[in-house]
C-alpha cells in the first residue's frame, strides 16, 4: 500500500508587463502573478499508468499517451520528477487539474497547470526541482520557453526575469502602491512556439532591426522597474505603450490587439499592450483602481471583447474564478 496521501498544488497565472520575446534573447522582462491560475490534486494509484484529467476541458490523458501535447507534457514532467526525487512522490498518480486561464491567451495557462501538477505530485519541491519539472513540461508546448512563465506562476508577486548563459536569474520587485490591471481576450488563440519562431526568422533576415528593438525594450524595462518601485503608474503606462510600439514593429500585434489597446486608452487606461506571445492572445491595460477598470472593461464589452480586472497575486493565494471561461 502506498504511504502517500492526496496532495494539492496551486499556481498563479501571469501577465508580462514589459519584455516578452526580448527575454528569449537575454533582455530582462517584468512580469506579475495574477489572482487567477490553476489548482491540481493528486491521488496515488495502485497501478499505472499515471493519468491527468483537466476539469472543464473534458480531457484525460495518460503518461503513455503520445498522441497529443498534453499527454507528452505530462510524461515529460513525470520523467523529470522521477529523476529528481527519491521516495517523496508516488510511482503512479491520478492528477485532477483545473484552471480559469484561457489556453493560448498569453497568461501562462500551460505553465500554471504544470506548476500546480508538479506541486500536487511532489508536495513541496525545491525551486530548483520545480524549475526542472516545469521546464520539461513547457518544452513540449513551447519548444524554447524563456522560463518566465514558470517562474512567475510559481512565485506570484512582481519579478524581474533575465536569462544569462542559459540560466534564469529572478529578482523580486517591490510594488509601491499596488497595481490594478485589466486583462482582455482578443478572441484569437496564440501559439508561443510559432510566434517565437517568427521572431527568430525575422532576426535572421533583418538582424539590425531586431537588435535595435531589443536595445529599446531593455531601456524600457529598466525604467519601468524604477517606475514600479516608485509607485509612478503614469510613467509605467507610457513605457508599456512604447513597448507595444516596438512589438508591433516586429509583426507581433494584430488588428484586434491594436483595437483593444486604443479602446483601453480611450477609456482612461494609463497604458496598454499585448502580453505574452502576440499574434492573438491577451492585452493588458494599466488602470487607476477599480473605477478605471470598470471603464476599460465596459469599453471592451462594447466592442465585443471580454476581460477581467486583477491585482498582483501572492504566490499560493490563487482564487479560481468560476465564471465560464474565467471572463466577466
Amino acid at each position: 500500500m502506498s504511504t502517500f496521501g492526496q496532495r494539492t498544488g496551486t499556481a498563479s497565472g501571469k501577465v508580462i508587463l514589459l519584455g516578452e520575446h526580448a527575454v528569449v534573447y537575454g533582455v530582462p522582462a517584468l512580469a506579475v502573478g495574477i489572482d487567477r491560475g490553476a489548482r491540481a490534486t493528486s491521488t496515488p494509484l495502485a497501478a499505472g499508468p499515471s493519468r491527468l484529467r483537466v476539469r472543464g476541458w473534458e480531457v484525460e490523458v495518460t503518461e503513455e499517451d503520445a498522441s497529443n501535447d498534453l499527454g507528452r507534457a505530462f510524461a515529460a514532467l513525470l520523467v523529470a520528477v522521477r529523476a529528481h526525487t527519491h521516495k517523496i512522490a508516488p510511482a503512479q498518480v491520478l492528477v485532477e487539474a483545473e484552471t480559469d486561464l484561457p489556453p493560448g491567451g498569453g497568461l501562462g495557462c500551460s505553465a500554471a497547470i504544470g506548476v500546480a501538477v508538479a506541486r500536487a505530485i511532489v508536495g513541496d519541491p525545491s525551486p530548483e526541482q520545480l524549475t526542472a519539472f516545469v521546464s520539461a513540461w513547457e518544452k513540449v508546448f513551447h519548444g524554447n520557453p524563456s522560463g518566465v512563465d514558470a517562474a512567475v506562476c510559481a512565485r506570484g508577486g512582481c519579478v524581474a526575469f533575465e536569462r544569462r548563459e542559459g540560466m534564469a536569474h529572478i529578482e523580486p520587485v517591490a510594488v509601491k502602491g499596488g497595481l490594478t490591471l485589466c486583462v482582455g481576450n482578443s478572441g484569437i488563440a496564440s501559439s508561443t512556439k510559432s510566434m517565437v519562431e517568427s521572431v527568430a526568422r525575422l532576426a535572421e533576415r533583418r538582424p539590425e532591426v531586431v537588435r535595435k528593438a531589443w536595445e529599446g525594450i531593455r531601456a524600457l524595462v529598466r525604467n519601468a522597474r524604477f517606475a514600479i518601485e516608485d509607485g509612478d503608474r503614469f510613467s509605467l503606462g507610457r513605457l508599456m505603450d512604447l513597448n507595444q510600439m516596438l512589438l508591433s514593429g516586429l509583426f507581433l500585434s494584430t488588428p484586434e490587439i491594436e483595437a483593444m489597446c486604443e479602446s483601453a486608452r480611450g477609456a482612461s487606461a494609463l497604458g496598454a499592450k499585448l502580453t505574452g506571445a502576440g499574434g492573438g492572445g491577451s492585452v493588458v491595460a494599466l488602470v487607476n483602481g477599480l473605477s478605471g477598470a470598470e471603464r476599460v472593461l465596459a469599453a471592451w464589452r462594447k466592442e465585443g471583447f471580454t476581460g477581467f480586472a486583477t491585482r498582483v497575486a501572492v504566490s499560493g493565494d490563487v482564487q479560481l474564478a468560476r465564471a465560464a471561461g474565467g471572463s466577466t
